[in-house]
């Protein structure tokens, strides 16, 4: 990554493109010319302020329908470095990041979030770099019943709100097997289950399955009660057919908690979630975290560079993309915060009845086509002279 201090792309295109140009620079980037900011109460910015995170609300509307009301839901998405240095003890790094985030689910609420979620392994440094067992394997906890998903069930329930929280999962009917696990809990404070992390990265320092192997869960929605939503783990956004399943499956918002640094993808960053709400018909929400972590023993990357301690930048940039290809401007690449977001989920079909990608996607010839790509005797159909 460059060391140049950059915050954001927005904060960028703002300083240096003058107001009447960057309206028509938004539209050809962002998909909208106005990035129809929502005023969030002052209860909520106060929080922000008082705790030093940073809080941004847009809205994403639809067209008005005769036949049905406005489906207006609040998301959150939030994107946080860690507190504690990774030697301090686990259960302390644990609930310093719990305290951290309490708050900006706090101030969640304030806003009037209906739905929140964390990145991708929010409880704990991402050490999956360093390949070793002890004691980042400690971090991990049961999905139902762990000390995370019980303290979070709180909040949801007095907040009237729905947590997707992701967690290093320890399956203990399972040969206390670990998995990387988002878990769902309703705005009642009921767990509705649970979704594994499909892909999993053997690339630079994402040695994730030294810890834990592809998932089983498949590509479940869970059914709220402020729409269909599901969760695309982290390295699942480079997989354009798992993003598919969930939109067959009946998602209307697909989150993708996400731990990714800047040397790696950044370039793809803004691409793919977006990319994945325009050929899907849904909401995204991609978050990623922020900050360095450094660990206490050296390690290498695989690409011939000294080892080293220190993994990162973390680059953030969190938004949400719309099913017409618009998109919200990002949260900064170098502080925590609270990206608010009132979409209408009505644009969901309406996208649907204009471009008819639904319609047009020739699922029987994919299948067919899968189907003989996944033998062990397929041949690539290439014609040659």
């Amino acid at each position: 990554m460059s060391s140049i201090n950059f915050k954001s792309l927005e904060e960028c295109l703002e300083k240096h493109i003058p107001a009447d140009e960057l309206k028509e620079v938004k539209r050809i980037l962002y998909g909208r010319s106005d990035d129809n900011v929502i005023e969030l109460p002052e209860e909520a910015k106060n929080i922000a302020a008082e705790h030093g995170f940073e809080i941004k609300g847009y809205r994403i509307t639809a067209k008005e329908e005769q036949m049905r009301k406005p489906r207006l839901v609040k998301i959150g998405a939030i994107q946080n470095s860690i507190v504690l240095p990774t030697t301090a003890p686990l259960e302390k790094q644990r609930e310093a990041i719990w305290k951290k985030i309490t708050n900006i689910i706090k101030a969640a609420a304030a806003a009037g979030v209906n739905i929140v979620c964390m990145q991708e392994a929010w409880t704990m440094p991402f050490a999956f770099c360093t390949r070793e067992k002890f004691p980042w394997c400690d971090f991990a906890e049961e999905a139902e019943t762990g000390p995370t998903t019980k303290m979070l069930q709180e909040l949801a329930k007095a907040y009237n709100m729905v947590i997707i929280s992701s967690i290093l999962e320890r399956d203990v009917e399972h040969g206390e097997t670990i998995w990387n696990t988002s878990v769902v809990i309703s705005n009642h404070g009921r767990y509705m289950g649970k979704h594994r992390k499909n892909h999993i990265p053997r690339v630079g320092d994402f040695n994730e399955s030294t810890y834990y192997m592809e998932g089983n869960t498949g590509h479940p929605v869970f059914e709220t009660e402020f729409g269909k939503i599901a969760i695309n783990i982290c390295y699942g956004r480079h997989h354009p057919q798992n993003w598919m399943m969930f939109g067959l499956n009946g998602a209307e918002i697909v989150f993708n908690p996400s731990a990714t640094v800047g040397a790696l993808s950044e370039p793809l960053w803004s691409i793919e979630a977006r990319n994945a709400a325009i050929a899907n018909s849904y909401f995204t929400v991609a978050i990623n975290r922020v900050g360095n972590e450094e660990f206490p023993n050296e390690y290498t990357s695989g690409d011939g560079k000294p080892a080293h301690k220190v993994f990162g930048p973390f680059y953030g940039s969190s938004y949400v993309a719309a099913p017409d290809g618009s998109r919200t401007p990002s949260l900064s690449r170098d502080q925590d915060g609270l990206l608010i977001t009132e979409v209408d989920l009505n644009l969901c079909r309406q996208i649907k009845d204009f471009w008819t990608f639904r319609m047009t996607q020739r699922l029987d010839m994919y299948a067919e086509s899968f189907k003989r790509a996944s033998q062990l005797d397929f041949k690539p159909q290439i014609i040659r002279e």
